[in-house]
């Protein structure tokens, strides 16, 4: 019969030692974690432009707000540039993931895109050459993303999406909603995908508004109600005659009822009256 060896407890001043290296070891693990995380919103934040451009007439604001939930930063970007014909391009996405790798991912689709807008102008023409980029560097990742060009001497607007959040439009005189037009999908997807292009006009005293998913939805918040609720917000600013940075941030706040643990960005074009 094999006598079983007598299990020995273990003495206060172990279990403190043991203790106090899990604590050190989760103290390190946390402050890496807490370093990512710092490094990913300042790469975000950098990589987002400084200053938006403006014409006569028009007046554009952006807000960004970083995720809630440690990691989950990086994705969301907006941009505007001029065009080689004087009009206006502006941006908005989301990239899958996040991280730092997302917001690295981000950066690069922010500048393919203004690479590609130098020698076409349409902004769906802009979507698919985009799109034809991202599959030939093969980065694993993909993302959802709105262009849009405005021309400031007819208040022209043509946008396309690539499977994004679709727009939010109001006028002065109280009309308003979401733009239900066609998207393809997503840029890093599918080869040879072609992007619906939209027309429409920016008129005297009316606003464009584009946004990331983030503003609009969450875990118990469907993105019908979000967008919803942006469609009235949106209505009743314009109506109100509120200034486009407030409009921006108003919006943004109704990220607060989403519950959202995403990253969130906004971008509003808003015509002043002459």
């Amino acid at each position: 019969m094999t006598r079983r060896r007598p299990v020995r407890s273990a003495t206060a001043d172990e279990m403190l030692a043991t203790l106090g290296r899990l604590t050190d070891r989760a103290r390190e693990g946390a402050e890496r974690q807490k370093a990512r995380v710092e490094l990913a919103e300042a790469l975000q934040r950098s990589m987002l432009p400084a200053e938006l451009p403006t014409v006569p007439g028009l007046r554009v604001a952006a807000r960004y707000t970083p995720a809630r939930n440690g990691l989950d930063i990086g994705g969301d970007w907006f941009d505007g540039f001029f065009l080689p014909d004087g009009s206006l391009g502006f941006s908005i996405g989301d990239v899958q993931g996040h991280d730092v790798e997302a917001a690295a991912f981000m950066g690069q689709i922010r500048i393919g895109l203004r690479a590609v807008a130098t020698a076409t102008t349409d902004p769906g023409e802009v979507l698919r050459r985009a799109n034809e980029l991202l599959l030939s560097v093969d980065h694993g990742l993909f993302a959802t993303c709105s262009f849009l060009r405005y021309d400031p001497a007819t208040g022209a607007l043509q946008s396309a999406r690539a499977g994004h959040v679709p727009a939010v439009w109001a006028t002065s005189g109280g009309e308003g909603g979401i733009v239900a037009d066609e998207a393809g999908v997503p840029l890093g997807i599918l080869p040879g995908e072609v992007y619906p292009v939209a027309n429409r006009r920016l008129s005297e005293g009316s606003a464009f508004v584009l946004l990331t998913d983030g503003v609009v939805e969450g875990p118990s918040y469907p993105i019908e109600a979000g967008l919803d609720a942006v469609a009235e917000l949106v209505r009743a600013a314009v109506r109100e005659g509120t200034d486009v940075g407030e409009l921006a941030s108003q919006v943004m706040g109704t990220a607060a009822l989403t519950d959202h643990t995403d990253d969130a960005a906004v971008l509003v074009l808003l015509h002043e009256p002459s």
